[in-house]
């Protein structure tokens, strides 16, 4: 138990925090609508839908102030990169700000439902009322007169309209009634095209439709607009309910019962939403002026495995390891981004990308840079950040376990460059001592590009005598039988087959208990960061391991787990 708090403990804590808030809010203004006086007499028309339409509309308020500041990628490396009092444990939970993201929108889509189904309800029940259908209190707080348009309490004031009609009327042109069509419309489409199997295969269409948001939003704002939840107010006399409601009668006509007075309750999301709209419209601001800011071509090469390397130049542009870039190519698309970790170090006056061809934005991109003359400019390119990531804790650690898989090895190219060259200007301030490396790859050609890094680095560590501080494992994942036979022929080499490096790949995958195990002897005393950049299958496997290797003594090795998220 003591090791899950270790890694989890804080992350636990604040989704408790979250859920709370939202099962505090779901209860008062549950209890507030089904007991409040003031709605007594709306109760008695719409029964307990009111409280079950209220209720989560305030949890909506809520979830829907938060959904946009995850998103907000310059906020978050403002907080990230420049508080001091932001601690490794605070930026841990930054770099999980997409996992929120999802759950604020599960809590959302669920909020939404049940809004919706309650008050489908609440306008067939209104239509009744408004018929005579129900009872003679019913009848008689539905033909309340409009004396200043706003002492009703029936939001339906006309019969002319066929009976099955009315409620489809009524949602089609009232404000509150279409702003929710719009609303839900929207949500739905947003949610379906975030899924997986639509984000990964049908990108364009997860980020087109994501942007309904916009619409979403301006809905939203307009929504409560329509007061259609109505609450008696005080007059003079006082109206009492409870002596009057079976003497509709007598309203107006004795001095105990005047006639009742209704009123709409003042929109209040607006309220909950205007800051994180704003802070979200400078945030877009932000990505604007940077989108226009100059980029030119060092270099463009195309490596092994269909995997295309850009070294680019932006003034003014600085970056810390493990950083990440949006991209933008109007020839490809106008509105489309695409997040890039970069593979330069911090001391190289230029940044690069590598970006493997996985889906129409990066084919159509790899296809245009094939076609250029030797030495040409690319196409413009927009560039947006760099953003702070997990990795960028690397140096923070005395012992750091590196795990990438396939093109997943980007940010740890950038953090061993910057390595290589703090070493060659004997850095005082590299309070790393120790880094363990893992590559976990499919087809022997995703070596090729990141071999040659390997080797300075394996070079430059043994002519310092330091041969023992970058220990690295490549595995290879998938091979056929003809590759086998060729790496028996040559097993006694004093190279690899594979990659020409000294270290010998590992085929199929890592015995994780053992390399942890392993960790844990040669740092008995030591924290240790464990990255990944890679799927989430692996996260889990890598998370748990953390857990179960981690010590509760402070003496003794903890592990840390942290994960790249995009």
């Amino acid at each position: 138990m003591g090791n899950w708090i270790v890694n989890n403990g804080l992350t636990s804590f604040m989704l408790v925090a979250w859920m709370g808030i939202n099962i505090f809010l779901f209860v008062w203004f549950y209890f507030f609508y089904d007991l409040g006086d003031q709605f007594f007499y709306t109760r008695h028309l719409l029964g307990s839908a009111l409280a079950w339409a209220r209720a989560p509309a305030a949890v909506l308020n809520f979830n829907c102030m938060l959904i946009l500041l995850p998103v907000c990628r310059n906020l978050l490396s403002l907080i990230r990169g420049s508080f001091m009092c932001c601690g490794r444990t605070m930026r841990k939970q930054l770099d999980k700000n997409l996992s929120f993201h999802k759950l604020v929108a599960y809590m959302i889509g669920l909020m939404t439902a049940v809004h919706m189904i309650a008050h489908l309800l609440n306008v067939e029940w209104y239509n009744n009322s408004r018929r005579g259908v129900y009872d003679k209190l019913s009848t008689a707080l539905s033909n309340l007169e409009d004396t200043e348009n706003t002492t009703y309490l029936n939001p339906i004031r006309t019969t002319d309209i066929d009976a099955q009609q009315t409620p489809t009327y009524f949602v089609f042109t009232t404000i509150a009634g279409l702003t929710g069509v719009i609303i839900t419309l929207a949500l739905i489409l947003i949610i379906t095209s975030s899924m997986e199997v639509i984000r990964r295969s049908y990108f364009e269409v997860f980020w087109y439709t994501h942007h309904l948001f916009i619409i979403f939003f301006a809905g939203l704002v307009f929504h409560g607009a329509g007061r259609i939840v109505r609450s008696q107010v005080d007059t003079s006399p006082a109206h009492n309910f409870t002596f009057c409601k079976d003497r509709s009668d007598d309203w107006g006509r004795i001095p105990e019962c005047p006639i009742p007075q209704f009123k709409g309750g003042f929109p209040q999301t607006w309220m909950w939403v205007i800051g994180p709209m704003f802070l979200y419209l400078c945030e877009r601001l932000l990505r604007f002026i940077r989108y226009i800011q100059a980029v030119t071509y060092r270099k463009i090469v195309m490596r092994p495995s269909k995997v295309l390397e850009l070294q680019l130049v932006k003034k003014g542009f600085k970056m810390e390891v493990g950083q990440y870039v949006f991209l933008n190519c109007p020839a490809i698309s106008q509105l489309e981004w695409h997040p890039f970790t970069m593979t330069s170090a911090p001391e190289e006056d230029f940044f690069s990308i590598h970006i493997r061809s996985a889906g129409d934005w990066t084919d159509k991109l790899i296809s245009i840079m094939e076609q250029l003359p030797e030495g040409a400019q690319g196409p413009k390119m927009g560039v947006d950040g760099p953003f702070g990531t997990a990795s960028e804790d690397v140096f923070d650690y005395e012992v750091s376990m590196l795990v990438g898989a396939g093109i997943g090895v980007t940010p740890f190219a950038s953090i061993l460059k910057s390595i290589w060259y703090k070493f060659k200007d004997s850095n005082p301030k590299l309070r790393t001592r120790k880094i363990y490396f893992y590559w976990l790859c499919r087809e022997t050609h995703a070596f090729e590009w990141f071999a040659d890094l390997l080797q300075v680095l394996e070079k430059e560590m043994e002519e310092r005598g330091m041969g023992d501080f970058l220990t690295y494992k490549l595995y290879l994942t998938g091979w056929d039988q003809s590759h086998a036979t060729h790496v028996m022929v040559h097993f006694d080499e004093d190279t690899d087959v594979v990659t020409g490096l000294k270290q010998k790949t590992h085929y199929g995958r890592p015995a994780w208990d053992k390399e942890f195990e392993q960790v844990r002897k040669e740092n008995p005393t030591s924290v240790v960061g464990t990255f990944l950049c890679g799927p989430v299958a692996l996260a889990k496997v890598l998370a748990k391991k953390c857990a179960k290797y981690s010590d509760v003594d402070p003496r003794k090795t903890k592990f840390y787990f942290n994960k790249e998220n995009f």
